[in-house]
């Protein structure tokens, strides 16, 4: 072989080596290619599948759709219908996430049984006025009503702002209970009675439908105070088991039709200056909850503790001024009368406070703060008479 033969071999195994090469390079290059795609898609898959778990997750704990028993018929404004602002409110504000489905009076629980049933995780929450729970928890009706007690604005000053929230929820943890306050509105009429009021001795002997400690200072005079249901009242009062009643503001009395037997309203409500109700959760559930749907809960309570007080004070005057074309005198207790149940009525409240420390813990809270208050009531508000 020549000398140019032997080069154009040598150039060609040159050329074979490194095509081979090249190709291998690039079949090399390929397969990474393919495992960095099969990779990445493998990654994505994974986050997509984890990310859709995580979102499944999320919204199934955040979904809230509980049954929530209400002690007051919805109906009845500022008394019954903040559980239904309340309900309307989270599920607006939530777009549907939050929805609870409020019950009227009875239709899962009576009334005595509601906060056993949110302390055992049966029932997940309630409005509820807590001196239904007196009988188990004495300090509780002092969280409802008391007798010469605090006005509206001054009983939330003292829940949001003083010892109220704090001491609610010491005695109500313990029960497995979250308590918000969730409506405080003014003061009952001090009954409807047959004939008026004159004396204690005009007292003395009625069957009377009178609630907490209201009742008790009844008792303690010597009339007959027994606690009814709304619902039950008008058809006492018209067989005669009751001789008289108290209930709630004249509005919600007028839905109750004492006026058509009783036609003597008598005033101040003495027994209830305030009446407030409040929303009850299971404890576990509520602390479940996240941070935001707790403020939410929160807020809407607190917004329609706003609207209970602002209802209640726009109704009223209407109504009493339409007494007369029912045939209804409105009529104030003397003021001896009202010295006199004072009296009887501090009675009652020391000895409820010598038997149980919750009570005289509780009730020397709202006595300091009701000292403090009415030294601003005092110097910063007119006089009742301008």
């Amino acid at each position: 072989m020549d000398k140019h033969g032997k080069h154009f071999k040598v150039s060609w195994n040159v050329f074979f080596i490194v095509n081979q090469l090249n190709k291998q390079k690039e079949k090399m290059k390929n397969n990474k290619i393919r495992s960095l795609t099969t990779s990445v898609l493998s990654v994505f898959t994974i986050f997509a599948l984890m990310t859709a778990f995580s979102f499944q997750q999320v919204n199934a704990a955040e979904k809230i759709r509980w049954k929530v028993q209400s002690t007051f018929n919805t109906g009845w404004p500022a008394l019954g219908d903040p559980v239904a602002r309340l309900a309307d409110t989270l599920n607006k504000a939530t777009d549907g996430r939050i929805q609870l489905k409020v019950y009227e009076p009875g239709k899962i629980l009576p009334p005595l049984e509601i906060s056993p049933s949110i302390s055992k995780g049966d029932l997940p929450a309630a409005y509820n006025y807590m001196a239904y729970d007196q009988g188990r928890i004495p300090a509780a009706v002092l969280f409802a009503a008391v007798p010469f007690g605090m006005e509206p604005w001054e009983y939330a000053a003292w829940w949001f702002e003083g010892e109220g929230s704090k001491l609610a929820n010491e005695i109500y943890n313990k029960q497995n209970i979250k308590v918000l306050l969730c409506s405080t509105i003014g003061p009952e009429t001090a009954g409807w009675y047959r004939n008026p009021i004159k004396s204690l001795n005009d007292l003395k002997g009625l069957k009377i439908r009178f609630s907490g400690l209201g009742g008790m200072v009844l008792n303690e005079i010597g009339a007959s105070a027994t606690l009814m249901a709304g619902g039950e009242i008008f058809a006492a009062l018209e067989k005669g088991t009751l001789d008289a009643t108290e209930y709630s503001m004249p509005a919600i009395d007028e839905v109750l039709g004492f006026h058509k037997i009783t036609k003597f309203n008598l005033f101040p409500g003495w027994h209830q200056v305030s009446t407030s109700t409040h929303f009850m959760v299971n404890l576990d559930l509520w602390k479940k909850m996240g941070k935001a749907d707790q403020a939410l809960f929160e807020m809407a309570c607190t917004a329609a503790a706003m609207r209970a007080i602002t209802t209640g004070e726009f109704l009223q005057g209407k109504q009493i001024a339409s007494f007369p074309s029912k045939g209804v005198t409105a009529a104030r207790l003397p003021d001896s009368v009202l010295r006199e149940l004072q009296k009887v009525s501090a009675k009652v409240m020391a000895e409820q406070s010598a038997k149980d420390a919750d009570f005289k813990k509780v009730w020397n809270s709202q006595q300091a703060f009701m000292k403090e208050y009415d030294v601003w009531q005092k110097w910063g508000y007119l006089p009742r008479n301008f």
